[in-house]
């Protein structure tokens, strides 16, 4: 059985890197922060998503010794130059209480600041960096969703800004909140830069 930890607790996430690499590696188990010794997280100053994500994997693979692979991603707002960006997750400030109530935050300020931009200057996308970082060395991989903001939060799916955010790949106007996973992982900023390093850290693995 061939392990790889990633940085993370939630659930779906590693389940979404365990299908992607169990064609490619054998007995793959995929672990999260659950399923290893407690460690401190490191704290995510880095100034991009690419920092965020290499402070991640390489804290995870320091602490367990394993393979590890983190994560950061968040919105860019064309109107806001880029912001939220790497901020996306505490736009609205530190987080409070659940996850859910710093989301709701989060939008609503959002939709606030844009409450005057037109519709034709609402646009954005999601970035992702994914990072591996294993005893031969480490990568990075970055994946982009494009689209736009809407004026109001629809669909009950997803997390974050998702129930704000419409894709250009997405033609019926759904949004992010309001696809299937499978849907989603199709078209977004995570699944594209998974996809892409799943080769690379199946290569490292073997």
């Amino acid at each position: 059985m061939t392990r790889v930890f990633v940085a993370s607790r939630n659930a779906k996430k590693i389940a979404e890197l365990e299908r992607i690499l169990a064609p490619l590696v054998p007995e793959i188990d995929v672990v999260g922060l659950d399923g290893v010794d407690f460690y401190d997280e490191p704290v995510e100053n880095g100034a991009t998503f690419v920092d965020n994500a290499l402070i991640k994997a390489r804290a995870g693979h320091a602490a367990t010794g394993l393979p590890s692979v983190a994560d950061d991603s968040g919105i860019c707002v064309d109107a806001l130059s880029g912001m939220p960006g790497v901020l996306s997750a505490r736009w609205s400030g530190q987080p409070l209480g659940s996850k859910d109530g710093q989301d709701a935050r989060n939008n609503q300020l959002l939709l606030d600041q844009l409450a005057d931009v037109p519709d034709e200057r609402r646009g954005a996308h999601f970035a992702c960096a994914v990072a591996f970082a294993w005893a031969g060395g480490e990568l990075v991989v970055e994946g982009r969703m494009d689209g736009r903001v809407l004026r109001e939060t629809r669909g009950s799916g997803g997390f974050g800004y998702d129930v704000l955010f419409v894709a250009d790949d997405t033609p019926d106007g759904r949004t992010s909140a309001e696809l299937s996973v499978e849907e989603k992982d199709a078209i977004s900023h995570r699944g594209k830069a998974m996809r892409e390093i799943a080769p690379q850290v199946a290569d490292a693995l073997r």
